[in-house]
């Protein structure tokens, strides 16, 4: 099986359910061109795997352009994702931002995951526009979501996670899909270790992310699947289910229309006839 990836089971079963995904959320439309962005990693390159695996077979037509943020780093290998996408005939754009220097240039001393989000998601917003794009598809699997949902609860942000079709708020008409939302990410294990992706290296600051919040839910939530039967399946299930006044938001919970009810009506009257 591994001499064709494309036939697995599991690739099959990682297409439905970005299959399932894509219609669900109404994330890609006839005509659509979308910007697809490639890390390096096992999720970008599984997603755009499936995304040329859908457009095949997909009753609507739609195009794809793969984007490579190269942040300088030496061990970062963007050689290895271009040659990668050119023997597949993939078009494929780099976008380069010299992140050491500009560290460098700041003096900024702490881990610069953060301000590096935000400095390639602009720069992938950017190449949106100039590509014509209307959709930036990002690899982020249902882990991924569980594990931001769980964050976001105990930080005290809400009941928020990354949402499987989103404005990007830049003013651009541009929406962020996530067409690997409902997958979980063993699927994704799985149909990586049934083809040879290229080593993309890897980002210097590896193993202080090891250390990091994002890292610890990621186990956590491991943990609590030891635990509870089919964590992820339910949890999915949740997020797909929200009761919002069932939760202490007041601004869901009607209680103006609450009090009414319970107030007497002030028109009642006795069995007299007279008003009470």
């Amino acid at each position: 099986m591994k001499n064709d990836p494309d036939r697995t089971p599991a690739f099959r079963e990682l297409c439905r359910l970005a299959g399932q995904a894509v219609a669900r959320y109404r994330m890609i439309g006839e005509g659509d061109r979308i910007l697809v962005g490639l890390s390096g990693g096992k999720d970008s390159f599984l997603l755009l795997h499936v995304l040329h695996a859908l457009r095949r077979r997909a009753p609507i037509r739609f195009e794809i352009v793969a984007a490579t943020f190269d942040p300088g780093f030496p061990e970062f290998n963007t050689a290895a994702i271009a040659q990668y996408c050119r023997e597949r005939e993939w078009k494929h754009r780099v976008v380069r931002l010299d992140i050491a220097a500009l560290l460098e240039e700041k003096q900024f001393k702490a881990t610069p995951c953060i301000l590096c989000s935000r400095l390639r998601r602009g720069k992938l917003y950017g190449l949106a526009g100039e590509e014509h794009c209307g959709k930036l598809a990002l690899g982020q699997h249902f882990d991924d979501i569980a594990v931001s949902f769980l964050m976001s609860l105990c930080r005290g942000q809400g009941l928020t996670t990354m949402g499987p079709n989103v404005a990007t708020g830049t003013g651009e008409q541009i929406r962020v899909i996530r067409p690997l939302a409902l997958a979980p990410e063993s699927l994704i294990i799985r149909c990586r270790d049934e083809r040879t992706l290229p080593d993309a290296g890897k980002c210097r600051y590896e193993e202080e992310l090891a250390d990091g919040d994002r890292a610890y839910f990621r186990r956590l939530l491991d943990e609590l699947a030891e635990r509870i039967p089919n964590l992820r399946s339910q949890m999915l299930r949740s997020l797909g289910n929200v009761r919002a006044e069932h939760l202490l938001d007041p601004a869901f919970l009607n209680l103006e229309k609450t009090e009414k009810r319970r107030k007497p009506d002030a028109g009642k009257t006795s069995g007299s006839g007279k008003r009470e």
